[in-house]
């Protein structure tokens, strides 16, 4: 399967592995509808496509905008044949330390802005019988991983969601549902992340800085996407492996993660920040 010729939408397209599956897509033929909060940075992203882009900003947990935001997506080209939830936020903190706030806006980002964009986009596909869902999850959607309790949170709500919604509309509607699994892949998202206090961190990680570039990413998820894959992994090395230990070993992983969890209690304990040099999760 190609996505040449097809109309898809991909949030958070400003940048990261949404600007990168964008100029992918758009390689391959496709007429892309581009979200997230930056126009300029979408914009940019678009280049010289012209006719084949629609830049269409959003905040993607502004509900209240949601229903028009999928009309107007829909009646674009008159229907959307590949849906991509990309948009997210992450998170570096101890949950001893965190806001509840934090929590709060993670779900609504991560969680509830997918959820409301499926649900407005929805009804058009079973109503044609035909399309394509996806959602960027995470390693860290199966696995839970120390300084990520709110994202992790949101992140296993996606799977838990998409993997009942493809039960209900996979052989009913002829609709395909493919969740994104990555791992350290080299963006802005550590940067990005928030702090126990809902700022924003400033700072990347190590594992990040060296993790797989966006393009290669993107590369490997149009290949699952065009495949219909139901989960695509974005993984290597740790990352891969603790994704098989969830499913074979549990309890070597649950020793492993404790084991994190106790040197960052201790570097707490001792009056220091989170390194992150040692953000090894």
């Amino acid at each position: 399967m190609s996505f040449k010729g097809k109309t898809a939408w991909i949030t958070g397209a400003s940048s990261g592995i949404g600007e990168a599956l964008t100029a992918a897509l758009l390689e391959e033929g496709a007429f892309v509808i581009l979200s997230g909060r930056r126009v300029d940075e979408l914009k940019r992203v678009a280049g010289n496509y012209g006719n084949a882009t629609l830049i269409h900003p959003f905040e993607a947990s502004d509900f209240t905008v949601i229903a028009d935001m999928a009309k107007a997506a829909l009646d674009w080209r008159g229907g959307i044949d590949l849906l991509v939830n990309n948009a997210g936020i992450s998170q570096r903190s101890l949950a001893v330390d965190t806001a509840f706030d934090v929590y709060r806006r993670i779900v609504d980002i991560d969680l509830l802005a997918p959820i409301a964009l499926t649900q407005a986009v929805l009804p058009s596909m079973v109503e044609r019988k035909s399309g394509h869902i996806a959602a960027v999850s995470s390693v860290a959607g199966k696995v839970g991983a120390p300084l990520r309790t709110a994202y992790c949170a949101a992140k296993h709500g996606v799977t838990g969601y998409f993997d009942a919604l493809r039960a209900e509309v996979e052989t009913a509607y002829n609709i395909r549902v493919s969740t994104i699994f990555p791992g350290s892949v080299r963006t802005a998202v550590a940067a990005n992340a928030l702090a126990a206090d809902g700022s924003t961190r400033g700072v990347s990680d190590v594992n990040i800085d060296n993790g797989i570039p966006a393009d290669i990413a993107a590369a490997t998820i149009l290949k699952g996407l065009n495949a219909g894959e139901r989960e695509i992994v974005v993984a290597e090395g740790m990352e891969a492996g603790a994704l098989e230990l969830r499913r074979t070993d549990p309890g070597t992983l649950f020793a492993f993660t404790s084991a994190e969890g106790a040197r960052l209690a201790a570097d707490r304990e001792a009056g220091k920040g989170i390194d992150p040099a040692k953000v090894n999760t």
